[in-house]
């Protein structure tokens, strides 16, 4: 009688040092389906953990007026997070435990490892826990992510059965929880600003509308931002004598287009108070004579470093838009509105009395070289080339503009066409006269090309 070929499996598994122990029986198959079932589980509760904590201001508003089962289910798990987070992570655990120990037995009882070691342990962890990262948890985890109402809605009920089942021990893991959280938790680290905006600008989905990115990190900002940074400039203010004539006064104020004049006598230093444009309506028809001053009302004074945060608050206490500026010796810096102020939120906004920005405070030659008015704010000038404010905070001295910065570095008025370097950026005075600087040429140089946001 000849002997019986040898099985090609059995060869196969041999030459790698792996000897099959049994054929597969029906109740290594049976194993091996409740393996996947156990798998598909996994994936559903950790895609359920992030489905329930993605959930969109706009869901979270439609669930509270949700009457269905499934709706008010979700809003009594999304009352008790505590309770809800415990009751995810403990059945994922129960079940990812499962998972490896009925593949273990299925491995052992199909396979001898004794002269592979190492495929043994390459098979029954390596493999095993690839196989719940990327089905149990990496691929639910972004659909859920995705389709975050839908997937809640498909769990509601089975993590509701889980939250009565696994109870005690939720109970348990939360109360340990709030130990560590009241003895380690409460005392550690805060949040800096400067680690949030960060995160802005690492977290983002790319699905952002223009502008909304600027507008979370003007938000993070906001409490740092100083009045001095969004002021207009003493130069720029538009102010009227005290004792223009009416005439000459009603040409002034259409010539700017401004709501609210500051008024003075002498000069800027000595404000006389602030004109609003609607209390001249009834007397338009006034002569020249007209007293106009007696309409006055009284000016509100801030100091340059006070916080653009509380000074929105006054504004909305005290129900006025203006302020004057002052520095430290009394004397008159410029004037911040309320309009300075939500811009540093929402960005600029433009009436039908504003001129492009573009045409006022720079040219965009190509991504890394711009032509900078150089009394430009270093707060605008970070936010038009998009480099971090923090990069200039060390250097910049008491300066708020560009002009204001170079003088600091430089420690005297440059000459036209002088080159002014710092870090890894080139400033080109472009034009100058005796007693500043007008314009600047900004260059991001080759070192920092292609990481433009430092």
């Amino acid at each position: 009688m000849e002997p019986a070929d040898p099985d090609p499996y059995q060869q196969i598994a041999h030459s790698i040092g792996l000897t099959i122990l049994n054929s597969p029986d029906v109740g290594d198959i049976f194993g091996l389906l409740i393996l996947i079932i156990l798998l598909f589980f996994s994936a559903m509760i950790s895609g359920s953990e992030i489905a329930y904590f993605s959930l969109s201001p706009s869901s979270l508003e439609k669930l509270k007026t949700d009457s269905t089962s499934n709706g008010m289910l979700i809003g009594r798990h999304l009352k008790n997070t505590k309770l809800l987070l415990a009751t995810i992570l403990i059945s994922n655990n129960f079940i990812n435990v499962g998972i490896v120990i009925l593949s273990t037995f299925l491995t052992a009882n199909l396979f001898n490892f004794g002269d592979a070691p190492i495929l043994g342990f390459f098979i029954q962890v390596v493999v095993i826990t690839a196989l719940i990262l990327l089905f149990g948890e990496i691929i639910p985890k972004i659909y859920a992510t995705q389709k975050a109402l839908s997937f809640a809605s498909l769990m509601a009920r089975p993590l509701n059965v889980l939250q009565k089942v696994f109870y005690p021990f939720s109970v348990l893991l939360m109360g340990a929880t709030n130990v560590i959280d009241k003895r380690v938790v409460r005392k550690g680290h805060n949040i800096s600003m400067d680690e949030l905006s960060d995160a802005i600008d690492i977290t983002g989905s790319g699905e952002e509308q223009p502008g909304e990115k600027q507008m979370l990190k003007g938000i993070v900002r906001f409490g740092d931002i100083e009045v001095r940074d969004v002021m207009r400039a003493r130069i720029d203010v538009v102010a009227a004598d005290i004792h223009l004539a009416y005439n000459q006064l009603i040409h002034r104020i259409l010539d700017s287009g401004y709501s609210r004049i500051p008024v003075y006598q002498d000069n800027l230093d000595n404000i006389s108070g602030i004109l609003y444009i609607k209390d001249l309506l009834p007397f338009l028809k006034e002569g020249s004579n007209f007293e106009w001053n007696k309409l006055l009302r009284p000016a509100f004074y801030v100091p340059e470093n006070k916080k653009i945060n509380d000074l929105l608050k006054e504004f909305q206490e005290k129900k006025i838009h203006l302020a004057l500026v002052v520095d430290e010796y009394g004397g008159t810096s410029g004037i911040v509105t309320l309009e300075d102020i939500i811009e540093e939120i929402v960005g600029e906004i433009s009436d039908e009395f504003d001129v492009s920005e573009d045409e006022v405070n720079f040219d965009k030659i190509n991504d890394y070289t711009w032509v900078f008015d150089a009394k430009t704010s270093i707060n605008d000038f970070c936010k038009i080339t998009g480099i971090d404010e923090r990069v200039f905070q060390g250097s910049k001295g008491d300066a708020d503009s560009l002009a204001g910065f170079i003088l600091e570095i430089t420690g005297d008025i440059p000459d036209i066409k002088q080159k002014v370097s710092f870090r890894n950026f080139d400033f080109e005075i472009q034009a100058v006269d005796e007693r500043r600087i007008k314009s600047i040429k900004f260059i991001i140089n080759n070192i920092a090309k292609g990481k433009k946001r430092l």
